[in-house]
């Protein structure tokens, strides 16, 4: 479904029900990126779930792949090993950063700032940490565990991939992996906390907040290219 009450009508705002198929969704990021490149398509901003997958950015080390029990996926985004799987909302954001600020960085942070807001307004404190990527949170035993993952890949400064929530995964699914390089940090959801959420709900408070997100990319500095301000968890091209 595309929402007809959206932030910035400049960009299309679609929300899948069901499950896609990551490489499917892959595919069609890839395309959508090059058309955006092109003039010939909107902007992008995608909320869907895909099928168990193992996705690897381009930081991914082999050892960190620990049992490949679903199918293992290269991405050419930032970042290391990723599951995705039911349960979990993934937004892809696919907006045209040479007239949105031109900065990396300042994509990513706003990124995470607008998942940070979301969780917030549900009532789930979460924050950045410094020297890991991703959402952190306090989970149920008072230690640290990242609820949202956060990867990014530029193509010509249009962003592709974005982020994912955890809502009510089967979270033994990435026992099969070290989720992002790392391993002293457990991983959690919103269901594990005790506030259950459904998938519309999120994406509400997604929306809610998508205006604050889409003001924080800029102008930011237009004088260095994406690999000169790369952020964690990013890749450019």
């Amino acid at each position: 479904m595309t929402d007809k009450t959206v932030p910035d009508p400049a960009i299309e705002w679609r929300r899948s029900e069901g499950q896609v198929p990551y490489r499917e969704a892959l595919a069609e990021q890839e395309a959508r990126n090059l058309a955006i490149q092109q003039g010939s398509a909107r902007e992008l901003v995608w909320l869907l779930e895909h099928p168990p997958v193992y996705t690897a950015g381009t930081s991914a080390a082999a050892d960190e792949l620990i049992d490949s029990r679903f199918d293992v996926v290269e991405t050419g985004r930032g970042g290391r090993y990723t599951y995705h799987g039911p349960g979990q909302r993934v937004g892809y954001v696919l907006l045209d950063l040479a007239r949105r600020g031109r900065d990396v960085r300042c994509f990513v942070h706003a990124l995470e700032g607008w998942v940070i807001a979301a969780l917030g307004d549900i009532g789930v404190e979460s924050w950045r940490a410094e020297g890991r990527v991703g959402i952190w949170t306090r989970d149920i035993d008072g230690s640290e565990a990242k609820i949202g993952a956060i990867g990014v890949r530029v193509k010509r400064w249009v962003t592709m991939h974005g982020f994912a929530v955890n809502l009510d995964p089967d979270l033994s699914h990435f026992g099969g992996i070290v989720p992002c390089g790392i391993a002293e940090y457990g991983v959690t959801s919103l269901a594990r906390l005790g506030k259950p959420l459904a998938a519309g709900a999120w994406d509400e408070a997604l929306l809610a907040r998508a205006g604050d997100f889409l003001a924080a990319l800029g102008p930011c500095d237009a004088s260095s290219g994406p690999t000169d301000r790369i952020a964690d968890g990013a890749s450019a091209a």
